[in-house]
């Protein structure tokens, strides 16, 4: 249930990046189709529940597998700026999961960050609602 509710609000955390920072976008490939057949568009730019899971299940394997070595290899970096180095992984592992999530667009779901300061301010709202939503959430440790 925990992993359940972690993805949950992982996904509210990018659902709200992608409303404040421009420059982070979500949409789903595919194209609609009108009732007489043919496409009516290639793109759909509103995000649905299934494209916000997918891009989180996404996020939460690049924060599990990839973000553990690179805040080791990044230490003495982090050590240095007291911390604010790790500002910069968070963004790196948006970059990441933007990377991922459009060269192979898992579902169709496609996360686009457009660069670097976009990210960087994406990674800072994530963590603030992750942080807000995971006060509100009760768990066994505060229940």
């Amino acid at each position: 249930m925990a992993l359940v509710l972690g993805l949950i609000v992982n996904a509210v955390a990018l659902w709200v990046a992608t409303l404040i920072v421009p420059g982070i976008t979500l949409h789903e490939t595919g194209g609609i189709y009108a009732p007489g057949g043919g496409a009516i568009d290639n793109e759909v730019s509103v995000p649905t529940i299934a494209a916000l899971l997918i891009v989180a299940v996404v996020f939460a394997l690049v924060n599990a597998v990839i973000k553990p070595v690179v805040q080791l290899l990044s230490l003495p970096l982090t050590i240095l700026t007291l911390g604010l180095f790790l500002l910069v992984v968070n963004a790196l592992m948006l970059m990441l999961t933007g990377w991922i999530t459009t060269t192979f667009q898992p579902f169709g779901a496609e996360f686009v960050v457009s660069g670097f300061w976009a990210a960087f301010f994406g990674a800072i709202v994530v963590g603030l609602v992750n942080w807000v939503l995971g006060m509100l959430i009760p768990t066994r440790a505060r229940a």
